[in-house]
């Protein structure tokens, strides 16, 4: 059990819209290239990864848009808020992730920020294909039936 640092389970940010408008595939983890006042703001909870996606460029995976804010207490070492982050993931699951983007349709997502039971931040990312709008309307009246049918089991004992 982890103890201080926080557990696996407590998430930073997380990115509740991606599963709405996107179906997820796969999903792992992942590690960020951050900076000392990042993980600073990111202890304190606060991280937005709304519009944040994550593309290749140079043979290598970049967090691009996601929003960690200045760190109040730091001075003028202070990080930018929107820059682009490296991801961390293994040679193997780099080229494996390479060609899969590659294919129409396919995007990285990345899903939550959270820090590990060694207090090292993690970030996990999703491969996704784009839903179409038809199929998230589909998606909610299974996600309505299901709530429905829940709550008439309870009403009947």
């Amino acid at each position: 059990m982890a103890r201080g640092r926080g557990s696996a389970d407590r998430a930073v940010a997380q990115n509740r819209r991606a599963w709405h408008d996107y179906t997820i595939t796969d999903s792992f983890e992942a590690g960020l290239v951050l900076q000392g006042t990042e993980v600073k703001s990111l202890r304190e909870g606060r991280a937005s990864l709304k519009e944040a996606y994550a593309a290749p460029k140079d043979g290598e995976i970049y967090l691009i848009n996601a929003h960690i804010p200045e760190y109040s207490s730091a001075n003028r070492f202070n990080h930018e808020p929107r820059r682009r982050r490296k991801i961390l993931v293994h040679k193997r699951q780099l080229n494996k992730l390479l060609g899969e983007v590659k294919q129409a349709g396919v995007t990285l997502v990345p899903l939550k920020i959270y820090f590990n039971d060694r207090g090292i931040a993690k970030l996990q990312l999703g491969v996704a294909t784009g839903k179409r709008k038809y199929e998230k309307r589909q998606a909610e009246k299974e996600k309505d039936w299901k709530r429905e049918k829940a709550r008439l089991l309870r009403e009947k004992g």
